[in-house]
This record gives structure tokens, sequence and C-alpha cells, in this order.
């Protein structure tokens, strides 16, 4: 069922049509902000109680710069310049993540070009950038692995964490994401340039992304924390355990085998190797 009624949808097309295109050409950054800031507040405000919680401004924003892109293309503006402008000069991240999903949108036509303003994403001041960019990357990736892939694999050797985070998180198996579990070496190949990562914020999106893959592929994260344990590595290992916080629930006395522990502590929860072998 859809989100909004054919009467919201038009609502925003047509100040797309009437208000934005026109600014877009006037450069005026200012009113194009506000204008956009209004519209996604408008959508916002417009989704039904009962779907707030699936839906919210994640969605909105998304929504709004395929529309944006599509309008755009329409119209004799150009479509990548434009997406940049957008991205690069709005003030708010919401505006900002607009201009971006533009940008992602173009990528589905010259992945080359917008590679590099992802990695620029991928550093944002702004955190929600930073999410909303591994996010819009995972429909160029299904489009173009290969590329994508390579990218990735540069972004995981960066000095940065942010990078480094980046190519983690963007192949977590999420919905967009759902081909990778047909095929998860590719986002393994990806993942073990990062299996001794010491800083936090990578290290835990690595952890987090094998916890989701065991959801659906068990047998083949267990190989994998025991391959992260045989490193002897006290990163890996934290890796390990991290990714074990779903298996525990269905496999415990395996888990704590494997790492060797006869206690496994997530949060509130503690498993004790007592509690199964009586």
């Amino acid at each position: 069922m859809a989100v909004f009624n054919i009467e919201v949808l038009d609502n925003m097309n047509r100040r797309i049509e009437n208000e934005l295109i026109p600014l877009i050409h006037t450069v005026d950054y200012e009113k194009i902000d506000e204008v956009i800031e209004n519209i996604i507040q408008e959508l916002h405000e417009a989704i039904p109680d009962k779907k707030r919680i699936s839906y919210g401004i994640t969605y909105v924003v998304k929504l709004l710069s395929k529309a944006l892109y599509e309008k755009v293309g329409n119209s004799d503006l150009d479509t990548f310049q434009s997406s940049l402008m957008l991205y690069k000069n709005l003030d708010t991240f919401r505006t900002k993540c607009v201009g971006l999903g533009m940008v992602s949108y173009h990528g589905l036509k010259d992945v080359e070009a917008v590679l590099p303003y992802f990695k620029d994403a991928a550093n944002h001041e702004i955190w929600e950038i930073r999410e909303f960019a591994q996010m819009y990357i995972r429909k160029i990736t299904k489009k173009y692995p290969n590329k994508v892939q390579a990218f990735l694999i540069s972004l995981t050797k960066s000095e940065n964490p942010n990078h480094r985070r980046f190519a983690s998180e963007c192949l977590r198996p999420v919905v967009e994401n759902r081909w990778i579990l047909n095929n998860p070496e590719f986002s393994l190949k990806v993942l073990r340039e990062l299996f001794e990562e010491s800083d936090p914020y990578p290290r835990v999106s690595v952890g987090n992304n094998l916890s989701d893959l065991s959801r659906n592929l068990p047998e083949l994260v267990l190989n994998i924390v025991k391959e992260l344990v045989s490193r002897e590595n006290e990163n890996s290992y934290w890796i390990a355990t991290r990714a074990c916080r779903n298996l525990v629930k269905i496999k415990p006395i395996q888990v704590m085998d494997i790492l060797k522990v006869d206690t496994y502590v997530y949060k509130n929860k503690k498993y004790k190797r007592s509690d199964y072998e009586k």
C-alpha cells in the first residue's frame, strides 16, 4: 500500500515544477533550501499515523530526491551539475541529502562520476550525511558490483576511519542488499580487509555486518568467527565476539567453544556454559 495518496504526490510534483526548478535556474541557495525544507516537512506531516513507525524523514528525503532528479531531467537543466550544486551548497542535512540522493541516481548512469562524492560524503562532518551516503550507494553497488567493490576496498586502506566504516556499513545485508546473501563473498572480500580494525567506529560496523549476515548464513559466519579467533589479534577477537550476538541465541555452546569462553555477555544478556551443560 502506498504511503501517500495521489493528492500529496501531485502537490509535491507541482511544487518541484513551479518553485524548485525555477529557483535552481536562479541559483538562489537560501530560497532553494527553504523550499526543499518546506516540502520535506509537508510530506512528513502527511504520513498516516499508522505508517509513522516504518516511514519517516529518511523515506521522505529519498522520495523527494528521486522525484526532483526526474523533474530536473525533464527540464533544460543539467541533472548532474544541478545535483552537485544542491549537495554542495545547501545548508541543512536534509536538503543536502536530497542533493546527494540526486547524485546517487546519476550514479546509475555514470558510476565513475559519482564515486568521489560518495568518498566525500562518507567523511562528512554531519553524521546524518554519512548515514544517507551508505544507504544511497547500495543501489549503485547492485548495478555496478565490481566497480563499487574496488572502490570500497580502496576505502578500507584509507587512514580515515570514516572511510573504512563506510566500506563496511554500506554492505550490511539489509533489504536493498539482500542479493548479497546469494553472493556473500562479495561483501566478505571487503570486510576481510578490516578484520584487524583497531578503530572502534569501523570495527563495530564490521561486527554488526557479520552479525546481520549470521541471521541467514549462520554456518558461514561461524567459520568466519573461527578465522577471526585464529588470527590471535585482539581486534579480530573483538569483531568475532560482536559477530556472535545473534549466533549465541541458537548455538550458545558452539559459540563459547569457538571463542574459548565459559560466559558470553552482550548488553544485559548473559549466556553461561553451565546453563547448557546440565
